[in-house]
């Protein structure tokens, strides 16, 4: 009875001890916000950068944008066919370039895994190699009744992991098939039977879906200095050679059609495969530049390597083939801008009617989403027919499906876990084992090596040397225990602000140190925080937002390849123009460093930076040698080591340089800062895995033996860290006889 009564109490203190956690919680969370609001310098109270978040986005589409009004002017003087031809000829060159060479052609070892009847038409389900040992499941459609050999398409599906199983890919196909056309239709790389992440216990990829498949993997590609596409393109040209061997094909009728991801495969096989008579892509022409302007650049495979600083748009895709007919299909209310796909195809026009054949270009358009339309696909049939020579109605009719069984062509379902085979990592890495041996080549032999590291990683990276550096403006000033914060913001190289804490001691040894953190600013400036420690020691402590970060970033673009709250699509959109996140961020690393220098107080400025900012310092260091000492926290190794493992840090991704291998390593540029006084300490892989001091000695060679070379070996100190150890130590140690 008594525990019956004291029951309703007992709930009662209970549920007030759960409100005063509660309570308890947000006074901290609260407190913890507040300190943080305290240390914006921009946020809510200048409303002129209100946008600041999305200061990344706009500065890299704001140098597009200039990139692509070159190509509008160069387009533009343009006014007789020989001018067209020979822009013509030197834009594919270019493209070929972009995407990087292929060896010469191997046998496809094309084989047939089963064959299943249907009405009015057969499949033969097959595999081939477009690349020795890398494999491409595909099927044969062939209509009942050829009595000559008959025009055939190449079949291209846009990003779904059920490809052409689908009946939205079924219905044009076998339209198409009924109509009299051989079809061959191809899984693309990531979808169907070809999972490069293969999971075979959960039985899905491990990194995503199709676009972050692409993705993934495409900036392991970058990093050598080529494009992913270039397989999705060789994929279709060894296609087009499986199809012309068919005795049931007629070779001078070829033609290419697919839809999303499909048009973007289309449009590039078509753009570099000359035996294409007619091609179709599918929503997806536009321009650049109202991609830009709307969802922004997409997954990994639609970006060549350096593609918009090489002056290359959608129209050139079809400008390269000219005067061979196109038709551009388009929806009003798709993602891939209308107003885009209207002027590239007015901008085809005048070119195709300059060269005598206006007939030859064709746009369709329908009031629907992303997707087929009954509209469109019979425009399809119709110019197929047309340019193809294969006469019949193109009213669209009823065919039979084919089941996704029924189009299976290994035996487990994934070519991971049946055959086996190359991946496009496995076949990336050789690349870059070649260029890794070069670069191992030119460390031992070239004694003009480290000066050539310090050109091709301006160039690569996209850096550029600040020429001045304009006035701060202040905004506030926190007081604390033996030094003041102070508040101020700085023009970048482009149209945004670098906002900054200046942490500055009572006490001065008149010397500075430029502190970077890939959260921002403010997540090590309270007080205890790990830049009080430096101030205490009588630094100056310059702490900025890099430009993407903090009161400046990530800003609300995502785009459709974000992995592990990363938007790779931002990356491909600095990769597209030559630029880097790196070279733009070191480039503001410089200007505040010149900063640090007019002011007569400072006279001498160091480098801090942690995890993936390390290779922005690194850079920064590398071309401004009055940043006199460098220490770099928790740094991965290597370039290297993300190209060379099957799987790498998402975070890592935006302090990549693309084609960087070509010509240099981070160790490379380490090398470079001899003898100035370096610290790496817990240096990682590119998975982010501590490496041991035997891994870190044999991949930090390169700088180890600069260092001896230049009698510095006391000025490099690189360690990893275990548990026990106290990082201080070493910082102290860095920073010794600064006073």
């Amino acid at each position: 009875m008594l525990r019956t009564l004291l029951s309703p109490v007992k709930k009662k203190m209970n549920f007030l001890k759960v409100i005063l956690k509660i309570v308890f919680i947000l006074f901290i969370v609260n407190n913890s916000l507040v300190a943080q609001n305290e240390l914006d310098v921009i946020r809510n109270s200048w409303i002129r950068y209100s946008d600041s978040p999305n200061s990344l986005y706009r500065f890299l589409s704001a140098e597009a944008n200039k990139m692509l009004e070159s190509r509008t002017g160069e387009i533009a003087r343009i006014e007789t066919k020989d001018e067209f031809f020979r822009r013509q000829s030197d834009v594919k060159q270019r493209i070929w370039s972009l995407i990087g060479p292929f060896p010469g052609k191997t046998p496809l070892n094309a084989r047939i895994t089963g064959t299943v009847k249907k009405n009015g038409y057969k499949v033969e389900n097959l595999i081939y190699e477009s690349l020795p040992g890398f494999y491409v499941t595909a099927s044969l459609f062939i209509p009942d009744k050829i009595s000559k050999p008959a025009p055939a398409i190449l079949f291209l599906c846009g990003h779904s992991a059920g490809v052409y199983r689908l009946p939205l890919y079924q219905l044009p196909l076998l339209n198409l098939v009924k109509k009299g056309f051989v079809v061959l239709a191809i899984d693309p790389l990531g979808q169907g039977e070809r999972l490069q992440y293969f999971d075979p216990v959960k039985g899905e990829s491990i990194i995503g879906s199709s676009t972050k498949e692409h993705s993934y993997a495409a900036v392991q590609v970058f990093l050598t200095g080529n494009s992913i596409a270039r397989y999705f393109v060789w994929d279709g040209i060894r296609g087009v050679d499986y199809l012309v061997s068919r005795k049931e094909v007629d070779p001078k009728r070829i033609g290419v059609h697919g839809l999303s991801g499909g048009g973007t495969q289309t449009a590039f096989v078509s753009a570099l495969d000359d035996r294409v008579a007619a091609s179709a892509p599918a929503n997806y022409i536009t321009s650049y530049s109202r991609l830009l302007e709307s969802i922004g650049v997409q997954d990994g495979e639609q970006n060549f390597y350096h593609g918009i600083s090489n002056g290359i748009d959608h129209a050139d895709l079809i400008e390269v083939r000219a005067p061979k007919p196109t038709l551009i299909q388009a929806t009003t209310r798709d993602f891939f801008s209308i107003q885009g796909s209207r002027e590239t195809f007015a901008e085809l026009k005048r070119q195709y009617t300059l060269l005598g054949k206006p007939d030859n270009i064709e746009m369709t358009e329908d009031d629907d989403i992303h997707t087929y339309t009954k509209k469109n696909r019979e425009a399809l049939y119709a110019f197929f027919q047309k340019h193809l020579q294969q006469p019949g109605l193109s009213t669209e009719e009823v065919v039979d499906f084919a089941s996704a069984q029924e189009l299976q062509k290994t035996t487990t379902g994934q070519l991971a876990t049946s055959l086996g085979g190359e991946t496009v990592f496995s076949l990336n890495r050789l690349e870059a084992e070649k260029s890794l041996n070069k670069l191992k080549a030119s460390r031992d032999n070239s004694p003009g090596h480290l000066s050539s590291v310090l050109k091709s990683a301006g160039e690569l990276s996209g850096y550029k040397e600040p020429a001045s550096v304009q006035e701060p403006v202040f905004t506030g000033r926190i007081q604390r225990e033996g030094y003041v914060v102070e508040k101020y913001f700085i023009k970048g190289e482009g149209d945004y602000v670098i906002p900054y804490l200046l942490m500055v001691p009572s006490l001065s040894n008149n010397k500075a140190i430029i502190y970077v953190h890939p959260s921002g600013k403010s997540v090590e400036a309270a007080p205890g925080g790990e830049m009080e420690f430096f101030v205490k020691n009588g630094f100056t402590v310059m702490a900025p937002d890099m430009i993407g970060v903090g009161e400046t970033g990530p800003g609300i673009f995502t785009g459709d390849a974000n992995l592990d709250g990363i938007s790779y699509n931002i990356w491909f959109t600095s990769t597209l123009i030559g630029r880097s996140l790196v070279g733009i961020r070191a480039g503001d690393i410089v200007r505040l460093s010149m900063l640090l220098k007019k002011n007569k107080n400072i006279s001498e400025v160091y480098g801090f930076a942690r995890r993936e900012m390390a290779p922005v310092m690194l850079h920064a260091a590398a071309f401004d040698p009055s940043i006199t000492r460098i220490a770099l926290i928790e740094p991965y190794s290597s370039y290297q080591s993300i190209v060379m493992n099957r799987f790498y840090d998402s975070r890592f991704v935006y302090s990549i340089v693309s084609g960087s291998l070509t010509a240099y390593d981070l160790p490379d540029l380490a090398a470079t800062l001899a003898p100035r006084k370096l610290l790496m300490a817990g240096v990682t892989d590119g998975n982010g895995k501590s490496l041991n001091q035997e891994t870190i000695s044999k991949e930090m060679d390169v700088i180890q033996t600069t260092y001896r070379t230049r009698n510095a070996d006391g000025q490099l100190t690189i360690v990893s860290l275990n548990p026990t150890e106290k990082l201080n130590e070493y910082l102290l140690e860095w920073i010794k006889n600064a006073e």
